[in-house]
């Protein structure tokens, strides 16, 4: 074991590394017998592609650059195609294509004319929309339903969203009157199920100013089944209100509605009496059987044909679980994954899932219930540097402000081969998630590894508001954003400098969009005076005056719960404006942005740079063309870390190392 300071041991995990295997699979769909999904590709300009994996257990991509296999819905996107299996000619699938926002249908072992993506929907108009997600392949009916978004006006919050029928004959795709609505209820929709029998719809809907996690409602409305296709009657509300979230709603294969909410303060799973009755737990736990829905097509269960449920479970971690409705009875999956997706499918006995761990990134795993076997089928992981290299993470909780607890991801330095002198401690990087409402998973991240190899350790903190941990503990952040996050964040690193893990004198904090906001407000609070000595802020909000007005539609309102009402609670938002207190800058800090940011658009930190203009703190900012609301090509994750890693050297004190 060889000597040297912490932050200048030599790693083999560079940034280009970190940054080829940015991302995950996303959005497992079963089309017949076959499983497909969408992929990162950053060395593809940071495109998703669609990957099928046929019963002979061969994955291949499906569609070649520069088709890219993702929604725009609110910005977030969501569950972007379709499929369904065909007796002949192979699978239908039905796209969105990020770069038009249309959707394509196409038939990849059909005849030769129909192989290649046809138009289903109307060119691009305002906005870059209309904008498709969540959709429902019903060859039946010679459609595709699903939710669009289109806008309305010139401003960001111009916004228009339905139920659609697209005809599948492409008719539509030049003549919009050719599109049917189905329904129109409240602001915001997601997903729409029809029922096994044809005669019922169900969907999610919200309105501003609550977001999803907060209040959702659970409607069903009869379908005529005599032809028209169309939604009679009023729709009812089955489940939901001002103090209730369903993430999820879907059908069981007999018909029974299955939903989750938070009713009793967790996510639990629920049937649903359609007659209105009161809905009851299937697995009455202290867990979180969901979490939030920031995108339509989310799953955390599924229906199983022999009546069991899969579903995804746990306290700041989501386990894989088979669930008995009839008793509660819950059994694990085997092995060694730590955390799984918000995406599951089922064919027959089989179920599938994305899976990782903190010595595994992400995997799609098949669980055979009936032997109760669990194998990597696609994307295995494969060590690309010596596992020696991994950080070994440790579950810590510290004790916030008022006795509160904070949860949080302890990832200290660590090398196969190098250590630093028993006096001295290693620097840290507190790192805030975005969200606010989200949470750091339990998996393996070469972006953590990057910094740990090289002496730097790293805690994520899943400060009050995170998901994870109940109702109470997301509503801790409630008014008290800019506040209790980063008290959370502080106490955390003034524990860990307590205990000798840390060097007190070289803390320094990063995040990105929400978690942007929270390093910002840890730069000018008062609370954090003299406590780190640098920050990394990514793709922020700092400005939450002026951010309703320039962000994009699905959280135009979100801060009337994170801050206050904005007519009632101005000075609040002054007070906490990390613009308006831009003075009180007094480290050096790296500000990251890309351009086609629609949800924090580059204004925020063009205001932030023209207040620091008065005090000259000194500070990097770096832009990025083609880069919207996080980064994903591979040139610009490269640029970032690197730019990071330059950052820390510097307010750390560490000679330029491995």
């Amino acid at each position: 074991m060889s000597h040297a300071r912490y932050g200048t041991w030599p790693s083999p995990i560079d940034a280009a590394l970190v940054a080829a295997r940015d991302g995950r699979p996303e959005y497992l769909t079963a089309v017949g017998e076959e499983l497909w999904w969408t992929a990162p590709r950053p060395a593809e300009d940071g495109r998703r592609a669609l990957l099928r994996l046929t019963p002979d257990g061969r994955a291949r991509s499906e569609l070649p650059p520069p088709w890219n296999v993702r929604s725009r819905f609110t910005e977030y996107g969501g569950q972007p195609f379709a499929g369904q299996s065909r007796e002949q000619d192979g699978p239908l699938v039905v796209f969105c294509h990020f770069a038009d926002q249309r959707l394509y249908a196409f038939e990849p072992d059909g005849p030769e004319q129909r192989r290649a993506p046809r138009p289903l929907t109307p060119p691009a108009g305002r906005g870059g929309g209309p904008r498709y997600v969540d959709p429902l392949l019903l060859p039946d009916l010679g459609e595709v339903w699903c939710v669009r978004e289109e806008f309305t006006g010139d401003r960001p919050t111009d916004v228009r969203r339905a139920l659609v029928a697209v005809p599948l004959d492409g008719s539509a795709a030049h003549d919009p009157g050719a599109l049917r609505e189905l329904v129109v209820d409240g602001h915001f929709l997601a997903g729409p199920r029809r029922s096994p029998d044809g005669r019922h719809l169900l969907w999610l809907t919200w309105d501003h100013p609550r977001m999803p996690w907060e209040s959702t409602l659970l409607r069903l409305a009869e379908l005529d089944t005599g032809g028209t296709r169309t939604v009679v009657g009023t729709p009812r509300t089955l489940l939901g209100g001002p103090s209730e979230a369903v993430a999820q709603a879907d059908w069981a294969a007999d018909g029974t509605l299955l939903a989750v909410s938070d009713r009793t303060g967790w996510w639990n799973p629920h049937r649903v009496p359609l007659d209105g009755g009161p809905p009851v737990n299937l697995c009455a736990r202290q867990e979180e059987f969901a979490d939030a829905l920031w995108k339509p097509g989310q799953r955390w269960f599924a229906t199983l044909p022999d009546g069991l449920l899969a579903v995804l479970h746990g306290r700041g971690a989501a386990r894989l679980g088979v669930l008995d409705p009839s008793d509660g009875h819950l059994v694990d999956a085997p092995g060694d994954w730590t955390e799984w997706a918000s995406t599951l499918a089922v064919v027959g006995d089989r179920l599938f899932g994305v899976a990782a761990s903190p010595r595994s990134g992400p995997e799609i795993v098949e669980l055979d219930t009936a032997t109760g076997h669990a194998r990597v089928v696609a994307e295995e992981h494969h060590d690309v540097v010596d596992p020696a290299y991994y950080p070994d993470p440790r579950l810590r909780t510290f004790t916030g402000p008022g006795g509160r607890t904070v949860h949080a991801h302890l990832h200290p330095p660590h090398h196969p081969h190098y250590a630093a002198a028993d006096e001295e401690a290693p620097p840290y990087v507190v790192w805030a998630h975005g969200g606010p409402t989200g949470r750091a998973p339990q998996v393996l991240d070469l972006e953590i590894a990057y910094f740990t190899s090289r002496g730097i350790g790293v805690v994520q903190v899943d400060y009050a508001g995170s998901t994870g941990y109940g109702r109470a503990y997301r509503e801790r952040l409630r008014g008290e954003w800019g506040v209790a996050d980063v008290e959370d964040c502080a106490a955390v690193a003034r524990a860990l400098a307590d205990e000798g893990v840390a060097d007190r004198d070289r803390l320094a904090i990063r995040g990105g969009s929400a978690g942007g906001w929270t390093a910002a407000c840890s730069l000018v609070s008062p609370a954090t005076e003299g406590l780190y000595a640098g920050a990394v802020i990514s793709y922020p909000v700092l400005d939450p005056s002026s951010f309703a007005e320039v962000t994009h539609d699905l959280e135009s309102h979100y801060l009337t719960s994170l801050i206050g009402p904005p007519d009632t609670a101005a000075a609040r938002y002054r007070e906490r404006s990390p613009v308006r207190r831009a003075d009180r800058v007094r480290v050096p800090f790296l500000l990251l942005q890309g351009l086609d940011d629609a949800v924090c658009p580059p204004e925020q930190c063009e205001r932030f740079l023209a207040a620091l203009d008065r005090v000259r703190s000194p500070h990097t900012y770096l832009t990025f063309e083609g880069e919207g609301h996080g980064f994903r090509r591979q040139d610009t994750v490269v640029r970032a870390l690197e730019a990071e890693l330059a950052l820390y050297r510097q307010v750390f004190g560490i000679e330029r190392g491995g």
